[in-house]
């Protein structure tokens, strides 16, 4: 048993806990370790009480999450659609998905996929 620790049990929304996830996995800390660092520095916060969010301060190491890029690949647009690439790339070559060729290769703007997605 550890000292001086008590267990906590949560239901985080699904993308909270997908960023704290990948939070810690980025910054090489346990979930425990980084959820105890963001609790304290809530709890103690700046001067206003309040803390500097969206960047996280683990130990020396800041972390600000990448911005989702604007243009996808063939591969990102799967994982993005969550379908196999053979998929992706079998309705872009029928013209069914918004996305160009260049280079040799599928391009799909981010936003279109969305919006193609939330129309169906």
């Amino acid at each position: 048993m550890l000292d001086d620790t008590s267990a906590l049990f949560v239901r985080l929304p699904r993308r909270e806990a997908d960023l704290l996830d990948r939070v810690a996995f980025e910054g090489r800390i346990s979930k425990r370790e980084l959820v105890t660092s963001l609790v304290q520095r809530y709890l103690d916060g700046d001067d206003n009480g309040r803390t500097s969010a969206p960047e996280l301060v683990l130990g020396r190491a800041h972390f600000r999450p990448a911005e989702a890029p604007a243009v996808l690949t063939l591969e990102q647009a799967a994982e993005l659609l969550q379908v196999d690439a053979a998929e992706v790339a079998a309705l872009a070559d029928a013209g069914e998905l918004p996305g160009r060729r260049l280079d040799g290769g599928w391009r799909f703007p981010r936003a279109a996929l969305l919006e193609w997605l939330a129309a169906r």
